[in-house]
């Protein structure tokens, strides 16, 4: 089966990158290169010696098939019966791509029960279960790829998924590429298009006509989509369960009008920056579809008061609701909505940058979403203490409060609310909240939150030690506390709060906060020795080894230590090696000038159950000591910038197969190893390298390319950082079309520098290795 066609792209059991054509070129001018190179199934249509130059060469051009014209070549391509024989004249050339990829499904002609049963082999019968997923990305999105996707998946379980994201400017996805997947992918069931301005109505009018079946629709960044091709979404797709519109200029009241009407189905909608949208779309869409509408996302519109209380009326499925950026939504329209009492499904409510969330509005939410669960406020610059009090009396079941930059609300607001929630509340939020200020004496004290199991204070500079102490002692039940970027904390306050706590700290993070001492990490150890399971002290710099010392001695169930930038050396963690209780899995020792190539045998010895361990900036290891490190930790994934560490031989180390994830796949030989990774393998996980390895053995190097250059750029570099050299079969066909794509790709310079380094590691070990 031609490689090209099938193997066009992402199935769903790896979402890593596409698996479609690897070359920068369009995929026909691969497999016309010339006339002289064929698959190992086909013959050269020459009988006498083969020449370059004079009339025998163009005698036999002559004679070409490709002299007939497209109207015979179309009788010819309908009358296939299965799925391999178009593969195989797809591969012939990108005119007979194109051809086939125009073939509607009504114009195919049916085999009689005769011809049927003469192929009956799996390979050439047709799955639409549409349980296969494509992605296309920047410059590799054509529409000869997509016509690609559309032959090649037909026979292989259908496509369900296609995702297109940016387009090539000077060959771009078109409406003829998406017209060939609405004709060729009957299966689709989510299509999402980000940044493509070359597609307009007329392919999403052909989609909507071709995929009945589909059921989600993403559209972001495409000014040529007007509210035309929604009303043809709408009309043809009655399955539809979830829209995304964002920033589509052309797309207005009548489109959402017309999804409202028809799509009665609909659970999902998100509109974002689409200027022609206002009240009467959004309000005819919500009121249309008020019983199953579950999820609401309205950001960057034009909408006003009515728009709100049509939620507040309508919304009676509504279980999270999303506001994002509603300058003309006042005070009035908030109130609406949680008057209106429709909302009694509520579970999630996000509020970000709305002029109209005040204390009023703030306390009807609070009265009309009883069943309200989770509360994010962001930005809200009209809230204050009073308003987040009435909040909290006037909602009861509420377990997730979150304020993010929230500057009128202040330490007494907090611990108001605290003691005002109830018995629900398990989790707190505060993010760059500029009004809290230390508590100063005399505070008085409120009935304590028992319920609280999470704390989050981060980046707030005027939450100190005093307010530490207050909150410890209102909820003593904290299981989970972080306190990242609260520079002004010190031992005291950490100290009052892990004293007050009753049941035992799991996870801690204290990053950021630059005046803490030793103390802390031993009280740490001493007091939650039998729960600690995370501690992070990332910037702590005056941590030493003797937190390494205790925390060794103490804590039975660590996983994960963070004591990057901090002052630990040799000694310290030689201490935490030796300690046998301490099973580590993740050990971040980052930008740690003290610890040197002496604490390469300490490293090893944890090594036996750690799965990640951060090297960065350890200016004191040596490159040969992170490289002895990778070989010899070759389950965990190592993070470490060295130059010369970028280049590994892991010449010893076998691969285990048969593979876990794919047991099928049975090694070819005991004498299989690893040869030289490229591009700093300590970044791939183990379980990608042996896919990867897996995937090349079993469909050969044309899938290895395609991971590198059809993926993402972070893709790409994540593979010019993992791929294995592997030893491959006999010369071939597809092996030499390889070359020809390598060779392309690298003298168009449309390629990832590393990459590059990648594609002439496989051209030299290719041609030296057999000849």
């Amino acid at each position: 089966m031609p490689t090209l066609v099938n193997y066009s792209g992402d199935d769903e059991f790896y979402s890593g990158g596409s698996c479609y054509s690897s070359s920068p070129m369009d995929l026909g001018c691969l497999l016309s290169v010339g006339s002289n190179v064929y698959p190992p199934s086909k013959r050269a249509r020459i009988s006498s010696q083969f020449g370059f130059g004079g009339s025998n060469f163009e005698q036999e051009k002559k004679a070409s098939i490709e002299v007939l014209p497209e109207e015979c070549l179309f009788e010819i391509f309908r009358r296939l019966h299965g799925g391999k024989e178009r593969i195989t004249c797809a591969s012939v050339s990108k005119k007979w791509l194109m051809l086939l990829s125009s073939i509607r499904p009504s114009e195919k002609e049916i085999p009689k029960s005769d011809d049927t049963e003469m192929t009956t082999g799996d390979e050439d019968q047709e799955e639409t279960d549409g349980f296969l997923t494509r992605s296309l990305e920047g410059k590799k999105a054509t529409d000869v790829r997509l016509a690609a996707i559309a032959v090649g998946t037909s026979s292989r379980g259908g496509l369900g998924k296609l995702s297109i994201r940016g387009s090539n400017s000077f060959r771009g996805v078109t409406n003829l590429g998406l017209s060939a997947v609405a004709r060729g992918c009957p299966s689709l069931k989510a299509l999402s298009l980000w940044n493509i301005s070359s597609i307009g109505d007329e392919g999403l009018i052909e989609i909507a006509k071709g995929c009945p079946l589909l059921e989600k629709l993403d559209l972001c960044q495409c000014p040529s989509i007007s509210s035309k091709g929604l009303i043809a979404i709408a009309e043809n797709c009655p399955n539809l369960t979830a829209l995304n519109i964002e920033s589509c200029p052309q797309i207005g009241n009548e489109g959402l009008q017309a999804i409202g009407k028809s799509c009665s189905k609909l659970q999902l909608i998100a509109i974002r920056d689409c200027v022609l949208v206002g009240d009467h779309g959004v309000s005819s869409l919500l009121s249309s579809a008020s019983s199953v509408l579950t999820k609401v996302k309205l950001q960057a519109l034009n909408i006003t008061d009515f728009s709100l209380a049509v939620i507040g009326h309508y919304g009676k499925a509504v279980t999270s609701l999303v506001l994002c950026g509603l300058q003309n939504v006042s005070e009035r329209g908030f109130w609406v909505m949680g008057n209106a009492q429709a909302l009694k499904s509520l579970i999630s409510l996000t509020i970000t940058s709305c002029r109209g969330t005040t204390d009023v509005s703030l306390e009807a939410i609070g009265k009309g979403c009883t069943n309200l669960k989770q509360m994010c406020l962001r930005k809200c610059c009209f809230v204050s203490d009073n308003g987040l009090l009435a909040f909290s009396k006037a909602v009861g079941s509420l377990e997730s409060l979150q304020l993010e930059e929230c500057n009128r609300v202040t330490q007494s607001g907090i611990i108001a609310a605290l003691s005002n929630c109830g018995a629900k509340l398990r989790s707190l939020t505060l993010v760059k909240c500029m009004g809290i200020k230390d508590i100063v004496a005399g505070e008085p004290m409120f009935s304590p939150c028992t319920s609280l199991r999470s704390l989050s204070i981060r980046n707030c500079p005027g939450f100190g030690s005093a307010s530490l102490a207050v909150v410890g002692k209102l909820c003593p039940q904290l299981r989970t506390v972080d306190l990242s970027g609260l520079y002004a904390m010190t031992d005291a306050g950490i100290l009052s709060l892990l004293e007050s706590l009753e049941d035992g700290l799991v996870k801690l993070n204290l990053s950021g906060c630059v005046n803490l001492t030793d103390e802390v990490a031993v009280a740490v150890a001493r007091l939650h020795r039998e729960t600690l399971e995370v501690l992070n002290l990332d910037g702590c710099r005056k941590i030493t080894d003797a937190s390494l010392e205790a925390i060794a001695a103490n804590c039975l169930f660590l996983r994960e230590l963070d004591v990057s930038k901090s002052g630990i050396t040799d000694s310290g963690l030689a201490v935490l090696s030796c300690a046998e209780q301490v099973a580590l899995q993740v050990l971040s020792i980052s930008g740690c000038s003290e610890v040197s190539n002496k604490s390469l045998s300490s490293l090893k010895r944890m090594g036996q159950s750690l799965l990640g361990l951060n090297l960065q900036h350890c200016t004191a290891i040596s490159n040969r000591s992170v490289e002895l490190l990778i070989e010899s930790l070759w389950r965990c994934d190592i993070l470490a910038l060295h130059s010369k560490a970028c280049f590994l031989a892991l010449s010893n180390v076998r691969l285990p197969l048969p593979c876990p994830w794919f047991p099928e796949i049975q090694s070819p030989s005991s004498d299989l190893r690893f040869l030289p990774c490229l591009w700093n393998f300590v970044f791939l996980p183990w379980s990608t390298i042996v896919w990867l390895l897996c995937a090349v053995y079993e469909f050969g190097f044309l899938l290895l390319l395609d991971f590198g250059v059809v993926a993402s750029e972070s893709a790409m570099t994540t593979l010019c950082r993992g791929v294995v050299l592997f030893p491959t079969q006999s010369p071939s066909y597809a092996g030499f079309s390889v070359l020809y794509e390598l060779y392309c790709a690298i003298t168009s310079n449309e390629i990832s520098p590393f990459l590059e380094v990648v594609c002439l590691s496989l051209i030299h070990k290719y041609i030296i290795g057999h000849w």
